[in-house]
C-alpha cells in the first residue's frame, strides 16, 4: 500500500527515458564498469597486507588481487559498508549484477578463508547484450578456477531469468548500484520478490543506491542513474523486508545529482568528458556520487495476511 501511494505520486510525471542508442551503448553506462585491477599496487598496499592477519577483511582490502581499485574505497567505504549490514565471513552471500567485480574482490576470497560463499547473480550467458555478454564473460574469466577466490558460484538473473536459488538458502542479499537498471527495464518490484524468496528468515539484504533529493522529482525510469530513497524503502516493503536502518557511510554532500549526462558525468564513468569544450574541474572535485546505504531484514516469521488476522 505504501509504494502504492507513493507511485499514485507519481502519475503525472514525465516518463523520461534514458538517452538513446543500442542497448549494448546504455547498458556500458548503466552497469558502472569498472576498470580493470592494476597489479602494480606499490609499497604502502604491500605493508599493509603484511600487517593484517590472513583472512581477515582487512586483509581482503589490503589484498595486491585488487590493484588500483583499492584508491576507490575513499569512496565506496568498502569495510564500514559490509560491517553495517551485517557481513560475517561465513555467510552465504549473492550479490546481484557484480558488473566487473568490484565487491567481489573483496566479498569472495574473505568468504573462501573463513567457509562462506560468495554466489554472483550475473547477466545472463546468453543475453541478447553484447556488453552483457563481455561483462559476464570477464567475471568469469576473472574469479573461477582460483584458489584465492575459491568456488564461486555464478547463476543467471535478469528480466527473463528468475529466481536466485533455493528459498532461504542465502544469508545475505547485496547489490550496489543497480536499482536504477532494474526501474528502467521495468521489473524493480519481481526483483525484490526474487531477494525475499532466497533469503532465510532474518537474513538480510544491504542496498546501495546513487541518491536523488527528496525534494527533486523522481523519473519512474531513472533515466539519470539517481533514485529516491523513499522509492527504494517502498518497495523492499511491499517485498515483505523490514527497513532496519539508513547509513550515512556512503553519503556525497557535494553531488547536486543534476549533471548533464546523470550520474554518470561523474567518476568512475566520466561520460562526456572528452567533448570539446567540456570542463571536468567540477566533477572531478565532486568525486563519486551521493548514494543511500539501506539494510533491510527478511522477518523471522512471515507476516500474517490481513484476512487471517483477528
Amino acid at each position: 500500500m505504501q509504494r502504492a501511494l507513493w507511485m499514485a505520486g507519481l502519475a503525472s510525471l514525465v516518463l523520461t527515458a534514458c538517452s538513446g542508442g543500442e542497448d549494448a551503448a546504455i547498458d556500458e553506462i548503466a552497469a558502472d564498469p569498472e576498470p580493470a585491477a592494476e597489479q602494480d599496487t606499490g609499497t604502502v598496499v604491500a605493508e599493509t597486507q603484511s600487517a593484517a592477519e590472513s583472512g581477515t577483511l582487512e586483509w581482503a582490502l589490503a589484498g595486491d588481487w585488487r590493484g588500483e581499485n583499492g584508491a576507490r574505497d575513499e569512496f565506496r567505504h568498502p569495510s564500514e559498508t559490509l560491517a553495517f549490514f551485517e557481513i560475517e565471513p561465513s555467510n552465504t552471500v549473492i550479490e546481484i549484477w557484480p558488473g566487473g567485480g568490484w565487491y567481489a574482490e573483496i566479498l569472495a576470497p574473505w568468504l573462501n578463508a573463513n567457509g562462506g560463499t560468495y554466489i554472483a547473480a550475473h547477466f545472463p550467458a546468453d543475453s541478447e547484450s553484447e556488453f552483457r555478454r563481455r561483462s559476464r564473460a570477464s567475471f568469469e574469466d576473472r574469479f573461477t578456477g582460483s584458489d584465492l577466490f575459491g568456488d564461486v558460484v555464478i547463476r543467471d538473473w535478469g528480466p527473463e531469468n528468475r529466481g536466485l536459488g533455493a528459498p532461504g538458502s542465502a544469508d545475505a542479499v547485496l547489490t550496489f548500484r543497480n536499482v536504477h537498471n532494474w526501474m528502467r527495464g521495468g521489473f524493480t518490484e519481481r526483483a525484490f520478490s526474487d531477494f525475499y524468496a532466497v533469503l532465510r528468515p532474518g537474513g538480510v539484504l544491504g542496498v546501495v543506491e546513487h541518491r536523488l533529493p527528496d525534494t527533486r522529482e523522481q523519473d519512474p525510469l531513472a533515466g539519470s542513474g539517481y533514485v529516491q530513497e523513499a522509492y527504494v524503502v517502498a518497495i523492499a516493503r511491499e517485498a515483505g523486508f523490514e527497513l532496519v536502518g539508513s547509513s550515512e557511510i556512503n553519503a556525497n554532500p557535494a553531488d547536486t545529482a543534476d549533471h548533464p549526462n546523470g550520474v554518470w558525468t561523474l567518476p568512475p564513468s566520466r561520460s562526456g568528458w572528452e567533448a570539446e569544450g567540456f570542463d571536468s574541474t567540477p566533477y572531478e572535485a565532486i568525486g563519486e556520487s551521493d548514494r543511500m546505504t539501506l539494510l533491510f531484514r527478511k522477518p523471522e516469521t512471515d507476516p500474517v495476511p490481513a484476512e487471517d488476522e483477528g
